[in-house]
């Protein structure tokens, strides 16, 4: 998710044959060795592990912190310890290619397997509560997986997650879609994948993408329940969404008739 040096001149080693833990499962320093031959730092918090590439302690000690209280707001709604694992490389470019992609535009950190990649010039530029919303968002990425989902219903359950304990206003969070249900224009269906390609090229509409998706699920909690939203989201990659939505008495309409309303009066 998220919204908003020189890279190092050692070797990286191939992440193949190396599966990241876990997020429950225990996590130990040596695993530092496979993502750099040398400059990994590893800072341990009380249940997370900060694996940095020649970063500060300090920084990375912060970073631990705030992995902790992420897990626990993850762990608390998804019901089971999370045990976070984050990597902080040296650059933009170095994440991308622990990542396995060609480009991270726009992206303050991304969940790949078990752990979190920060990128970390994008991280920097982010508030208190933004590196606290974005590390939660990703750890539930991690945590509840996104399998077999549309992407309206991972997106917005991830962002359901890390905003449900930020403090921050509903206009504030959408402040994007907040604009466009003022000038009279609500959204007509959930957003697909398209909405959320994160070339660069339309940033305001990637936000309110993100932003419709969070309404939506942050609607079925409102409506049915915190651990209904759970059990849909679980029921959803076994069975499918369709099915998912029709035990709680909804089709793919009626949410979306439901939701465009629940979007007009959190936000007109």
């Amino acid at each position: 998710m998220s919204r908003r040096v020189a890279v190092a001149s050692i070797a990286l080693l191939a992440l193949a044959p190396a599966a990241a833990p876990a997020p429950d499962a225990p996590i130990l320093p040596q695993e530092a060795r496979y993502l750099w031959r040398d400059g990994a730092v590893v800072v341990h918090g009380a249940r997370s592990v900060v694996v940095g590439h020649h970063a500060p302690d300090r920084e990375l000690r912060e970073l631990a912190r705030r992995a902790d209280a992420a897990g626990q707001r993850v762990s608390g709604v998804l019901g089971r310890p999370v045990r976070p694992l984050i990597v902080v490389p040296g650059s933009a470019a170095e994440a991308a290619r622990l990542a396995g992609v060609g480009r991270i535009d726009g992206l303050a950190a991304l969940a790949d397997g078990g752990r979190v990649i920060v990128v970390p010039e994008l991280f920097a530029e982010l508030n208190s509560t933004g590196k606290d919303v974005v590390l939660a968002h990703e750890l539930t990425h991690v945590a509840a997986g996104t399998d077999h989902l549309p992407v309206w219903l991972y997106e917005g359950f991830a962002d359901y997650v890390s905003y449900r304990d930020s403090g921050l206003p509903v206009r504030t969070a959408a402040a994007e879609l907040a604009a466009e249900v003022r000038s009279g224009r609500l959204p007509g269906e959930l957003p697909g994948s398209a909405a959320f390609a994160a070339d660069g090229r339309d940033p305001v509409r990637l936000a309110r993408a993100y932003q419709e998706a969070w309404l939506a699920c942050r609607f079925l909690a409102d409506r049915f329940g915190e651990g209904t939203l759970v059990r849909l989201y679980r029921d959803a990659q076994a069975g499918g969404v369709d099915r998912a939505l029709a035990a709680l008495g909804l089709s793919a309409a009626t949410l979306t008739a439901r939701w465009r309303d629940y979007v007009r009066d959190q936000l007109a």
